[in-house]
C-alpha cells in the first residue's frame, strides 16, 4: 500500500476523447505535499507516513505542532494527514510529492467533506416518496409519516430515517478513474464528480477495490530534488571551462603578442646594426679620400 496525496479541488469540466466523446471531469490540483514524520513499527506500532501541504503562518500554529515541524526540518504546513504505508513504501522526511505518483487510467478512491446542506426532510435528505397531494392530507405531503411501532415497543428505533442535517461528513468516492495529468500545472482529471467545495481540499488514495498499475512509481512518486543541483553544478562547470578556456587564450594571445614584439625587435636591432655598420663603412672611405 503507497501513500497518497491531498489534492486541491478547483473545479469541474469536461474533456473529449479521439472520438469525440465527452467526459465530465473533476479538476484537482497538487499544491506542495511534503513527507513531515515517519511513522515506524517500533515507536508507533505502525507504519504511516505523515503529509503535509498548504502555506501557514508560524504565529498562527500552535508551539507543540511548530515544534514538529521543526524537529523534521520542515516548514509549517496547513494540512496534515496520515496515510498507511506497508515496510517498503515508506519515504523519507522533507521528500516531496509529484503528481506523477498517479497515473492515467489508475482507479483511485476520493475522500473529502461533503457540502452541508442544513436541517433537510426526509424526502431531500432519504430520497422519501412523501404522502399523497390530495383531500385530506393537507399541506404535510412532504412529512416522512409515522415513525412510531404504537404500543409496542412504543418509541422509535435508534437510527430511524428521518428529517435532520444533512451533508457535512466524510464521504468517499471510489474507483474514480484518473483521465488526464497536467505536469506543468501539477493537475489532475478524475472522471466524476467528488465531494466537497471548490478549493477544498481531498485526500486521494490507491483505489482498495482496484490492482495498482505495473508502471506505477515507488515507493512514490517523488520530485528529484538532485536534477536542479546537478543542473547548476554541470553550469559551474561549464562556466568554469570557459573561464579557464578564456584565460588560456589570452594567456596565448599575450604569448604571441610577446613573441611578436620579440621578433620586431630583433628585426629593429638587426636594421640598427646594420645601419651603424653602413655609416662606418662611409666614414672609412671618406677618411681615406681625405688622405
Amino acid at each position: 500500500m503507497r501513500s497518497g496525496l491531498i489534492l486541491k479541488k478547483m473545479g469541474m469540466t469536461r474533456i473529449f476523447d479521439d472520438s469525440g466523446n465527452s467526459f465530465p471531469v473533476t479538476v484537482l490540483k497538487l499544491e506542495e505535499n511534503q513527507v513531515v514524520k515517519v511513522l515506524d513499527l517500533n515507536k508507533n506500532g505502525y507504519f504511516a507516513i505523515q503529509v503535509g501541504t498548504g502555506k501557514v503562518k508560524t504565529k498562527n500554529i500552535g508551539k507543540a505542532i511548530r515544534g514538529n515541524f521543526a524537529k523534521s526540518n520542515v516548514e509549517p504546513k496547513k494540512i496534515l494527514k496520515e496515510f498507511r504505508v506497508d515496510e517498503d513504501m515508506l519515504v523519507e522526511e522533507g521528500k516531496i510529492f509529484s503528481i506523477n505518483h498517479f497515473s492515467v487510467g489508475q482507479k483511485i478512491d476520493v475522500s473529502g467533506v461533503s457540502h452541508g446542506k442544513g436541517f433537510s426532510g426526509g424526502m431531500k435528505r432519504h430520497n422519501f416518496a412523501g404522502l399523497e397531494a390530495t383531500h385530506g392530507v393537507s399541506i404535510s405531503h412532504r412529512s416522512h409519516g409515522s415513525t412510531g411501532n404504537s404500543q409496542d415497543p412504543g418509541r422509535v428505533w435508534k437510527g430511524k430515517k428521518m428529517a435532520g442535517q444533512y451533508g457535512n461528513v466524510n464521504k468517499t468516492i471510489q474507483n474514480l478513474t484518473v483521465l488526464e495529468i497536467n505536469d506543468v500545472d501539477d493537475l489532475l482529471y478524475v472522471k466524476g464528480a467528488v465531494p466537497g467545495p471548490k478549493n477544498g481540499y481531498l485526500t486521494v488514495r490507491d483505489a482498495i477495490k482496484s490492482t495498482l498499475p505495473e508502471g506505477a512509481l515507488k515507493p512514490a512518486g517523488l520530485k528529484d530534488n538532485k536534477n536542479h543541483e546537478k543542473n547548476t553544478s554541470d553550469k559551474k562547470e561549464i562556466v568554469q571551462d570557459a573561464e579557464v578556456r578564456i584565460k588560456s587564450e589570452n594567456v596565448e594571445a599575450k604569448d604571441g603578442q610577446s613573441n611578436d614584439q620579440k621578433v620586431n625587435e630583433q628585426a629593429i636591432n638587426s636594421v640598427d646594426e646594420t645601419s651603424s655598420t653602413e655609416m662606418t663603412d662611409t666614414d672609412k672611405n671618406t677618411n681615406n679620400k681625405e688622405v
